[in-house]
């Protein structure tokens, strides 16, 4: 059994150390917060034993999950891992690119795992579809969510839409050849509110909206590729698989179809994946568990951790370089 701890106590963090307490191949040893006063409210809560220092609850632990700040992740990993120990780090994996380069050169150097926690990976309905999702040649994101104080420190683009170009770079594998950015901040000093396209070299697009001051949350993607349309809901926990295909022999009379230009007639037919109920952040916490009992490469791996965060930036660049043309017409 892996010993583990936690860095954070906050409310992403109280979810680790339950998820934590409920998984059998893990012993946790306790968590450490900089905040004594919600430390000590924390122990007493979920009967966790709280360290006063991160190096005392690292030198008795195998597994260090981290789940503070994001400004906080490169300080609290390169202790880890300078400490030979192993490391589950939440999205985005540190906060800027520079640190990401280091941290990649610190995990190679330990020897150890290190897994982000890109959650939706893990979704149950991404799950479902995965399977179904192949070559797909556009695929419209939308991650809208009502306000919250919490996560307005940085741009909603590392806070919400990182989720959505983690996913797409799991299923388009390909380069980016263009970026094209429209954000807005509304209530905030960093965008609110981002319209993101992505040109991949082998042809392939994505249209990526996030937004946190939204009326409702929806967190859904729609995934078009060569006779199929995909649905992912990621808030619901849905999957739908619509196809397109020849018709064999004679169409019933209840069947679907559609007539095309060439005068050929397709028969349409829904499918809905049978998506398995499951706890995301217990799978992808067991998940690294594996990887590090069976010396396998973990599922959401430090690059790619570092792929979406290099992405994230080249969005706020352009993002950047859109609001100084916007500045300059209203001159």
């Amino acid at each position: 059994m892996l010993k583990i701890g936690v860095l954070g106590a906050g409310h992403l963090g109280k979810i680790h150390i339950n998820c934590i307490k409920q998984l059998s191949v893990y012993e946790l040893v306790g968590f450490y917060d900089q905040d004594a006063k919600t430390a000590e409210v924390v122990s007493a809560d979920m009967q966790v034993k709280c360290f006063s220092s991160i190096d005392e609850l690292i030198d008795l632990i195998d597994v260090v999950d981290i789940v503070t700040p994001t400004v906080s992740h490169f300080e609290c990993a390169s202790i880890a891992l300078r400490k030979g120990k192993h490391v589950f780090i939440e999205k985005p994996v540190v906060a800027t690119v520079d640190e990401a380069n280091r941290l990649i050169k610190l995990a190679d150097e330990a020897g150890v795992k290190v897994q982000v926690g890109h959650v939706e990976r893990f979704n149950p309905a991404y799950i479902a579809a995965r399977p179904y999702i192949n070559s797909p040649l556009f695929i419209e994101a939308h991650r809208l969510a009502m306000f919250n104080p919490r996560g307005t420190d940085v741009p909603v683009v590392l806070d919400l839409m990182v989720h959505d170009i983690d996913i797409i770079l799991d299923v388009i594998k390909s380069p980016i050849k263009n970026i094209s950015v429209s954000g807005v901040s509304i209530v905030s000093p960093t965008p609110d509110i981002t319209n993101a396209r992505i040109e991949f070299e082998n042809g392939s697009v994505a249209n990526l909206t996030a937004s946190r001051i939204s009326l409702k949350n929806m967190r859904r993607h729609r995934i078009f590729q060569k006779d199929a349309y995909i649905t992912v809901d990621f808030l619901d926990k849905k999957t739908d698989i619509v196809r397109i295909n020849d018709i064999e022999g004679e169409a019933g009379p209840l069947a679907m179809t559609i007539d095309l230009a060439d005068g050929s007639c397709k028969q349409i037919t829904i499918e809905q994946a049978e998506v398995k109920p499951i706890n995301a952040i217990m799978t992808e916490l067991e998940s690294f568990h594996n990887a590090i009992v069976n010396n396998t490469e973990p599922s959401v791996t430090i690059h790619d951790g570092v792929q979406a965060l290099k992405v994230c930036y080249m969005i706020l660049d352009e993002n950047a370089k859109h609001q100084q043309i916007v500045q300059n017409h209203l001159k």
